[in-house]
């Protein structure tokens, strides 16, 4: 998809629109576009300072104008101090650092960002991405950015757009995403743990619809009966979101509501939360909680209440959501 946004791609169908102008049949170079690579590809023989002023030298620009330009990006990135160094007197953050600048300099239409932290431990990625947010903030161009990294799209964007095989899946804001996914592919990939997904089928007794999962059934709310009732005896997919699931001690007798019993196979402490491994007969479920003074242990027995409102059902063959 960038490829095709910098021209170095033919597109098969439709309109590529930069600042309301088809470009279809624009060079890349008159594109007016400026790309981040995922491995930086900076001049190892060339200055912080001739790496980022490069494109605008091939250019023409004036030199008081490029160091103007340079300086500025150099201030933004918190890079000033750097212009004299060589690439390879720069650890990875620096040096993703002056490809940003390299391409703020350039002052385009449209930032393409390829995967750009991929290559950068995990605590560098947090930094990284709160200061490319706050320079996305400073210099308010359209920006595309491509990851594999949930958290970035979230934290990042203010529109995301969910690919799958090529195929889009959902364009919408994070929130969109995270509270009304429209296909299981989506909200498997937004949040972390990801949403637990077992088959089920919505079976109606009484005068109530319940999700029979096999190992446990529980009890639709009524605002869900008119979408899901036409999926009675039928084969669905029941999601529920880790931070939806909060577990009781059985024998302390907590809980109510929609629950399900439920052996606490692997506990994982994260400080503020807890990751607890539920077995549920022949179901795994991961619950996500607040950090509670007693914490389970392994092999208890646990009561589940799940907030039913917050759950999802997809189609099984589909994987369309029901709701």
């Amino acid at each position: 998809t960038l490829r095709m946004i910098a021209g170095l791609e033919d597109i098969t169908g439709g309109e590529v629109l930069i600042g309301g102008d088809v470009v279809n049949d624009v060079p890349p170079k008159d594109r007016d576009i400026a790309m981040v690579f995922q491995n930086y590809a900076l001049y190892p023989h060339m200055s912080v300072y001739e790496n980022m002023s490069f494109g605008l030298r091939l250019k023409k620009i004036p030199k008081d104008e490029i160091a103007r330009r340079v300086q500025n990006a150099a201030q933004i990135l918190d890079i000033s101090e750097l212009l004299e160094r060589k690439p390879k007197q720069l650890s990875g953050g620096q040096r993703q650092r002056v490809a940003m600048g390299r391409a703020i300099v350039r002052d385009p239409k449209v930032f393409l960002f390829d995967e750009p932290l991929s290559n950068l431990d995990a605590k560098l990625r947090v930094q990284m991405r709160t200061e490319i947010k706050e320079v996305h903030q400073k210099v308010r161009t359209t920006t595309v950015y491509v990851t594999h990294d949930q958290v970035e799209a979230m934290t990042l964007a203010d529109r995301v757009v969910v690919m799958n095989g090529g195929n889009i899946e959902q364009v919408g804001t994070p929130n969109d995403l995270y509270h009304t996914p429209t296909t299981k592919f989506v909200a498997g990939f937004i949040g972390s743990p990801a949403m637990n997904f077992v088959d089920a089928q919505p079976v109606r007794e009484a005068d109530a619809i319940y999700i029979d999962a096999g190992d446990f059934k529980l009890r639709a709310p009524e605002s869900f009966n008119a979408r899901i009732e036409p999926y009675a005896g039928r084969k669905v997919v029941f999601g529920v979101r880790p931070e939806d699931m909060t577990a009781h001690d059985r024998a302390a007798g907590e809980g109510g509501g929609n629950t399900l019993t439920a052996r606490a196979d692997v506990v994982e402490t994260l400080g503020s939360e807890i990751f607890v491994h539920l077995n549920c007969g022949n179901q795994t479920l991961v619950a996500r909680m607040e950090a509670p003074e007693v914490m389970p242990s392994v092999g208890q027995t646990l009561e589940v209440e799940l907030k039913m409102s917050k759950t999802h059902v997809f189609d099984k063959e589909t994987s369309q959501t029901i709701l």
